[in-house]
């Protein structure tokens, strides 16, 4: 299984008739250029997880860093880092 289809199995686990209406996984470009993850982890399992921060800078385009910030759990990377934040996410 890819990390897309994880993530989307995780979203699927947290909607609860709910959840979805209020929060939401944002995926968006960054001008870097890159990704950015966001997850709110309120009201989900992962809510209490600590998350070590990460800051890996590889080369100028290979790099990545999470955080954990006000209840979302924050991905950001470069061009081809997507999937490893999402792994970093569902750790």
């Amino acid at each position: 299984m890819n990390e897309m289809h994880k993530l989307q199995k995780w979203f699927e686990g947290q909607c609860d008739g709910d959840w979805e209406h209020e929060f939401g996984i944002k995926i968006e470009t960054i001008d870097n250029p890159g990704w950015k993850l966001v997850v709110p982890l309120e009201r989900t399992i992962l809510n209490a997880k600590n998350f070590e921060t990460i800051d890996i800078e590889r080369t100028e385009s290979n790099w990545i860093y999470c955080e954990k910030k006000e209840l979302k759990f924050y991905g950001y990377g470069g061009t081809n880092n997507l999937s490893e934040i999402i792994s970093i996410f569902l750790g």
